[in-house]
């Protein structure tokens, strides 16, 4: 059962909020990459566990926007492994201004159904989403 959201219209299609659960629970995956498509927000492409945060930044496209969770995976000053998930609002600056525009209206509805998310990044090009960037939001 999807549930639309009258403000954007916005249906999330229930694989995303599986397939997350996986990432979070079963750490399964590396990372998501979800898309919308007629209306609604599906599931993109899947990082298996063994891939790295380059796979990640390649596996989204230049010019569309995308949402994915990545799954990041450190070692604290004090020796300890942590992991966290992380959301990442990708919209490349060369995107067309409508695709951005549903994309940042949908966000916060599409996060709200991804229960675990502990931090966001928001990147318009890939510098701004560099593994520097993300160690340090981590800490």
């Amino acid at each position: 059962m999807e549930q639309a959201n009258a403000a954007s219209g916005m249906a999330v299609n229930d694989d995303c909020k599986l397939k997350f659960q996986e990432l979070k629970a079963k750490r399964i995956y590396r990372y998501i990459t979800f898309k919308i498509e007629q209306q609604q927000v599906v599931v993109d492409k899947i990082g298996s566990s063994t891939e790295t945060y380059d796979n990640f930044q390649a596996s989204l496209p230049d010019d569309e926007c995308r949402y994915a969770v990545y799954d990041f995976d450190f070692t604290t000053n004090e020796n300890c492994q942590k992991s966290k998930i992380f959301f990442v609002a990708w919209s490349p600056d060369t995107s067309r201004v409508r695709m951005k525009m549903v994309y940042a209206s949908s966000k916060d509805r599409f996060k709200r159904e991804l229960d675990g998310i502990q931090v966001e990044l928001q990147a318009t090009d890939p510098s701004e989403m560099s593994l520097d960037i993300v160690k340090a939001r981590a800490f």
